[in-house]
């Protein structure tokens, strides 16, 4: 704390994606590392540190489930639902992979994720360490087992 306070001049945000995944699995993420995350933000860098959370659920009800106590969690006063991406973004994520991919993949893979960019994410890295291991196979398979799990996302 005293290293950030001290040497914090500039506006930063952190960005904390999965942290619901952190809860669970690092149980020295504790309340005391969360108080001083809080005091951080709120009394110690004269308001030039703020937080981004990507998260599931809400941050209090995340603490709550994963029976965090800290006011942390509850300094978050807005929060918003991503929704998909349009179609002119889900292709410039797309060609960002560091192997260019066919046409055709390019649009079963906006087709199948329908531009959420989770879907997005899942398929492109099926497809890239495909061409990577040089692998012949249906790589489509495989993306298509991988986004099961978020098949609530689809539109209906």
């Amino acid at each position: 704390m005293d290293i950030v306070s001290d040497h914090l001049h500039n506006p930063t945000v952190i960005l904390l994606d999965e942290i619901g995944v952190g809860l669970q699995r690092c149980p020295e993420l504790d309340d005391e590392f969360w108080e001083s995350l809080r005091s951080l933000a709120t009394n110690h860098t004269r308001g030039n540190l703020a937080f981004v959370l990507a998260t599931h659920e809400s941050p209090i009800e995340l603490a709550r489930n994963t029976g965090h106590s800290s006011p942390f969690f509850n300094i978050f006063g807005y929060t918003t639902t991503l929704g998909a991406l349009t179609e002119v973004e889900a292709r410039e994520l797309v060609a960002s992979s560091p192997i260019a991919f066919a046409e055709e993949d390019v649009e079963w893979i906006l087709q199948q994720s329908q531009c959420l960019p989770l879907l997005l994410q899942i398929l492109c890295r099926e497809r890239l360490f495909s061409l990577e291991d040089g692998e012949t196979g249906d790589w489509r398979e495989e993306g298509l087992r991988q986004i099961e799990l978020f098949a609530h996302l689809l539109s209906r």
